[in-house]
């Protein structure tokens, strides 16, 4: 049947569902049970209990939030068409204007100025590249370095003789934003952690560690991921961006402006990013230190990657990211042993999976490799230190290897665009 005129302005071309069926509810279900029984199962055969313990879960979830939003922040800028390599550099805006605004006027003040430090990276990271036509990736690079290095002559211009304390690299303290535990369920959970049951007390863990001393911001920031999903696959707001990252010659011809929806979603990107450079500041320290975004904006480029640039996939791949992050708190050299032995029963389903499909070098390989991982097991008691800080950065390359083969970005994501040239 011929669409209407009606029908092509709502769905431009190019602006097409990823091909693809999605899993269902129930399955996407079944599959987090799976994977929890096979984390209680290792955590039996290990005895490291802490690798589900609700202050394990709770830090893992603070960490993964930045990382998150960072990555949330990248999939407005590629669903429009922009790839946003400058979210490390807006992280560290965020992290600078939050708290040399919450150590003067409150952690809220601070949290609406590390937004708008955010933002005004996107803005210049727009304008270069959106109107100036300057290589996306140049530009990030460019506001990465910008963003270390004016944050490094501000803090000496304002945090040295700041009152309260305070130096060239670090700001004084910033009160922190409010906590929150959900009396009786919180306790109700550290209770059944506590006894060690299988499956019971790993899924008691997980639930303790999102109801136990949560910061305000975190809810509002796992909210983010819902919403943007909401905007940007349930409205026509978010059908006209999403169109001008696949096709914006033919999103022109239908009457949208490209230019705005691109700014727009920068825009945007920064903002998100802003924010987590503030949550780093005020919810997971009290104060802003150099150096402290770690390379999360980059991460959380490889987080959006994983997710298939869709946000529940980008929510996923934070938490695994935070999770790894969140073993240099606790007790990292025992639990990333007992994870070595998980790794290896994944990647032996994994091989199982690629026999399946007839994939018989893939699934060699995954042996292979998990065949070391047991052996390395076996062999030691507990993973040295420096592992352990390796650990978010070799799963971040780890991810994005396993999963380079199924992804689908935008069409047109970093392609130049002029309006009226049709390119």
């Amino acid at each position: 049947m011929t669409a209407t005129p009606t029908t092509a302005a709502k769905a431009p071309p190019g602006a097409a569902r990823t091909p693809g069926r999605r899993p269902s509810l129930p399955v996407l279900l079944l599959a987090v049970a799976a994977a929890l029984a096979l984390f209680s199962a290792v955590r039996l055969v290990t005895g490291a209990d802490d690798i589900t313990s609700v202050g394990q879960v709770r830090s893992a979830l603070e960490l993964a939030i930045p990382i998150g939003l960072a990555g949330l922040g990248g999939l407005w800028a590629e669903r429009s068409g922009v790839i946003n390599i400058g979210l490390e550099g807006m992280l560290i805006l965020g992290t600078w204007f939050g708290a040399w605004a919450g150590y003067q006027w409150g952690p809220w003040t601070g949290v609406a100025m590390g937004i708008l430090g955010g933002a005004i990276g996107g803005l210049v990271h727009a304008v270069v590249t959106v109107s100036f036509g300057v290589n996306h990736i140049v530009s990030g690079v460019a506001i990465n370095i910008l963003a270390a290095g004016s944050t490094q002559y501000l803090s000496k211009l304002t945090f040295e003789e700041a009152p309260g304390g305070g130096s060239a690299t670090q700001s004084p303290p910033i009160g922190q934003i409010e906590r929150f535990t959900v009396p009786g369920l919180s306790d109700a959970m550290k209770a059944l952690n506590e006894k060690h049951w299988f499956f019971v007390s790993d899924l008691a863990g997980f639930v303790g560690g999102v109801v136990t001393d949560i910061s305000v911001l975190t809810v509002v920031a796992l909210l983010l991921v819902p919403a943007s999903y909401w905007i940007l696959w349930r409205t026509p707001f978010g059908l006209r961006l999403r169109s001008c990252g696949e096709n914006p010659t033919a999103a022109e011809s239908l009457g949208v402006n490209v230019y705005k929806y691109k700014y727009v979603a920068v825009v945007v990107s920064g903002a998100l990013a802003g924010l987590g450079g503030v949550f780093l500041a005020e919810v997971a320290s009290s104060y802003y230190r150099e150096g402290q975004t770690g390379g999360r904006g980059y991460i959380g480029l490889a987080a959006m990657i994983f997710g298939n640039w869709r946000p529940g996939g980008l929510a996923l791949g934070a938490g695994l990211f935070g999770y790894t992050d969140s073993l240099n708190l606790r007790s990292g050299g025992t639990s990333v042993h007992a994870l070595l032995l998980l790794l290896a029963v994944l990647l032996v389903l994994a091989a199982a999976w690629q026999l399946y499909r007839r994939k018989f070098v893939s699934a060699v390989t995954a042996l292979v490799v998990a065949a070391g991982l047991a052996f390395w097991y076996a062999s030691t008691d507990e993973v040295p230190s420096y592992f352990v800080n390796m650990a978010p950065y070799v799963t971040t390359l780890l991810v994005l290897a396993l999963s380079a083969q199924r992804l689908r970005p935008p069409r047109a994501v970093g392609d130049p665009y002029r309006r009226g040239t049709g390119k």
